[in-house]
């Protein structure tokens, strides 16, 4: 490995001469996942490695990709059969050893175990097959893993390793391998240190775990050539290295009512023909590290790196609820790949100051075009979505959807520097008649069908060549000015008028209980909308039905649109909606006999906490809302507030 590593290392050099001398425009070498190293094959393959990697002589043990016939695993405690083991401690300190092996076929379950891993291990052999892990399961069996800690602090050294028996590309066989790990705290610091790790056709299900990573190369939900299916039920999953997202897919990855966040690199990154897939769950990237040769920043990286970690095809990512916090850059970003992205429901956030939701170019990788849909459907999104010269996007608009943005401008990187215009094809479809786009800039696409609502907004949309200020730009699309500015208002309706109400409510972020229909529906009228009056609409959107979604701290006031006949006026009913971010401390130390209030856990708000549980009741008992230490140990109580469920690790001694 050691000629490899030089080998690739001089390409590297080559490859970095010939990028700083192309004119080609959009040109970035590594993005999300893994950052380069002489040590490390990364997730992420990088110009030098893609000269290399996949050559059969390459692989490790000479065996070609996906071979695992000349890597011997080892393990200081090793499980070969079926058996339940409850808190024992399992530790390594050798250097590309698994501190606990389970090879077998059978089903073991290890209860509240206490890892720890040292010792370091670099290559394929940590990445594809689970050298040096804290615990490595392979064999063919289902391992149930519950509670407990997994510590690593090695290179190479992940969490918790599930290997299918082919590290080949994106699954083409699995022995049958299972993970099925809850309520345990995963915590690794070295590089190529992944938390929960899946390759050759694993299975990996996690649900309530709290992982944290520290590396470089170390995403929290980590997967590599092989990849296979990952299934995340609520927790916590944080990153915070140098490239190294939320997630890392080159695998089937579904995540439910859990809390992703990325505190260096990007969000999560897609490969090649493989998905992601969240729901009701939150996810906050803050990409501030270019990593190795990057140019871009962005918080959903799909793409393609030829590295043959992942085969060709398309990619998807998949938001349904929950809320997208992108701190740094592009919120998408589509290159060298097909790629499919579907928003339902998502609140998305974007803090970066340029305002892109969306770019689709080229930016250094090759092989395949930029090719991208995105499918909204009762979404709302705002920014700059910008496709390159020789790229498409596909926007289809479905549901309540508004879109308030444009699609023409010059693309710059994270470096400052416009590396393409926006002048690729863009074709617009807008179904139901619901849909609008609220134009923001000027904009130009390719073709508009379907039927939906255009909101000018004193700029103009060019269609294949055709501009338009007003007027319907195809059948089926009308102009409209259904959503206004903040703070924008018509002429107040007389029969609407005398009803006149002014309502406050306080909610928590990701509150969906109020629905102001009731109150600001006046009697006999039937046709009513809901706009801005003042505030950010960001702080708490409200859809068709009056249903009211609370995403950000803040204050915002919402007023109503009756119709008459053809025409929409603004009535004076006012509602105010209040919001608050709660804050939960993540653990409590308390003593026996101790009581304490639920909402004790809780600073900064006045909500009651529902959905109460604890984990083990023989050490700590719930009384509606007072907590009694009753026996030392240490357990967890779960509570929901506004439809989000927090987690507090409860201490008694």
């Amino acid at each position: 490995m050691k000629n490899l590593k030089i080998r690739r290392k001089l390409i590297g050099y080559v490859c970095a001469a010939i990028m700083l001398s192309s004119q080609v425009s959009g040109i970035a070498t590594v993005h999300a996942s893994e950052d380069v190293s002489d040590n490390i094959v990364e997730e992420t393959t990088v110009c030098m490695e893609e000269s290399v990697v996949g050559a059969p002589s390459e692989a490790p043990g000479g065996g070609g990709p996906g071979s695992d016939s000349s890597v011997t695993w080892s393990g200081a405690t090793t499980i070969n059969s079926a058996q339940t083991q409850s808190a024992q401690t399992y530790s390594s300190t050798t250097a590309a050893q698994n501190a606990l092996l389970i090879d077998t076929s059978e089903a073991v379950t290890i209860n509240d175990p206490t890892v720890t891993k040292s010792g370091d291990s670099n290559g394929d052999t940590a990445s594809f097959y689970g050298i040096n892990s804290g615990i490595m399961v392979k064999g063919g069996g289902t391992t149930t893993i519950k509670g407990g800690t997994i510590t690593t602090n090695g290179s190479g050294a992940n969490g918790v390793f599930s290997y299918g028996g082919s590290a080949t590309t994106n699954n083409s066989s699995t022995d049958g391998t299972t993970v099925i790990i809850s309520d345990t705290t995963i915590t690794t610091t070295g590089n190529g240190s992944g938390g929960i790790m899946t390759t050759g056709g694993g299975t990996t299900k996690a649900s309530n775990l709290t992982v944290e990573t520290s590396g470089t190369s170390s995403a929290a939900i980590r997967t590599d050539r092989g990849g296979g299916t990952v299934v995340v039920d609520g927790g916590t999953y944080t990153s915070n290295g140098l490239g190294s997202p939320a997630i890392y897919s080159t695998a089937d990855v579904t995540v439910n009512n859990a809390t992703l966040t990325s505190n260096k690199s990007e969000g999560v990154c897609i490969e090649g023909r493989n998905s992601i897939t969240l729901k009701n769950t939150n996810l906050t990237a803050n990409n501030t590290g270019l990593n190795g040769n990057a140019t871009f920043y962005d918080s959903i990286m799909i793409y393609q790196s030829q590295s043959g970690d992942a085969a060709d095809g398309t990619s998807e990512f998949s938001m349904t609820g929950g809320t997208l916090t992108s701190r740094n850059g592009h919120v998408f970003h589509v290159t060298n790949t097909s790629a499919v992205i579907n928003l339902n429901d998502a609140n998305i956030v974007n803090e970066d100051s340029a305002g892109v939701l969306l770019t689709v170019c080229d930016d250094g990788w090759s092989g395949a075009s930029n090719v991208a849909t995105l499918n909204a459907n009762d979404q709302d999104m705002e920014g700059a979505i910008l496709v390159g010269d020789d790229s498409t996007l596909n926007l289809n608009l479905s549901g309540a959807t508004t879109f308030t943005g444009y699609t023409s401008g010059s693309i710059t990187n994270g470096k400052g520097n416009a590396v393409s215009n926006s002048s690729g094809t863009v074709n617009v479809k807008m179904t139901g008649g619901e849909a609008i786009w609220v134009l923001t800039a000027d904009s130009s696409i390719s073709s508009i069908s379907g039927s939906g609502k255009i909101n000018y907004n004193g700029h103009t949309l060019t269609v294949a060549g055709k501009a338009y200020t007003s007027g319907s730009p195809a059948d089926g699309i009308m102009e409209s000015s259904d959503t206004r500015s903040s703070g924008e208002k018509n002429t107040t309706d007389d029969s609407v008028s005398e009803n006149s109400v002014n309502n406050v409510s306080l909610l928590v972020t990701g509150d969906k209980s109020l629905n102001i229909a009731s109150v600001l529906n006046p009697t006999g009228v039937k046709k009513i909308k809901y706009y801005v009056v003042s505030g950010d609409k960001k702080v708490a959107s409200v859809n068709k039905k009056g249903q009211v979604k609370a995403k950000k701290a803040g204050t915002v006031t919402y007023g109503i649109s009756t119709k008459n006949g053809k025409t929409w006026t603004d009535g004076s009913l006012t509602y105010v909606i209040n919001v608050e971010v709660p804050t939960v401390i993540k653990s409590k130390t308390v003593s026996v006999g101790e009581k304490l209030a639920v909402t004790s856990l809780i600073s900064d708000t006045s909500f009651a906490p529902q959905n109460l549980n604890v984990k083990d009741e023989s050490i700590l008992t719930l009384d509606n809302d007072t907590l009694t230490a009753k026996s030392a140990g240490k357990t967890k109580i779960s509570f929901t507030l506004g439809g989000k469920k927090y987690t507090v690790k409860i201490f008694v001694k």
